[in-house]
């Protein structure tokens, strides 16, 4: 169910050779944990403590008995650039990050709907 990126947005992709390895290796660890988890579990939210959003979405994860892995990277006050390596990574500008069956779904709202949809049911049983 991955969608190809067609929006008016345009991800900038060009990238000097002198700052190539820099680029890559920002938070290269956080990047290939998150990676490795999105790939082998089905459901996978990548958040930060205090968020009420993250919170938002495990709650309603769990109301519809969906288990998950859940990543945690710093607060509001701590591992910041972690987390901005992240944003780079997925795209997406904020936390949570859910990913289902590997595709990145959205947010909290994102999530519920799916939920009452019945799409995040749909979802995971592809594959």
């Amino acid at each position: 169910m991955t969608v190809e990126n067609k929006s008016a947005r345009p991800v900038h992709t060009s990238i000097a050779a002198n700052i190539q390895t820099q680029v890559n290796a920002y938070h290269s660890d956080v990047i290939q944990e998150i990676a490795q988890h999105v790939q082998k579990d089905t459901v996978v939210v990548v958040g930060m403590a205090w968020n009420p959003f993250v919170k938002r979405a495990r709650k309603a994860l769990t109301k519809a008995n969906v288990s998950h892995t859940y990543l945690e990277y710093g607060s509001y006050i701590s591992a910041w650039k972690p987390r901005l390596a992240i944003k780079m990574w997925s795209g997406w500008p904020t936390f949570p990050q859910v990913f289902v069956q590997g595709t990145l779904v959205g947010g909290a709202t994102d999530v519920e709907s799916l939920i009452q949809s019945g799409d995040l049911q749909k979802m995971m049983a592809e594959k």
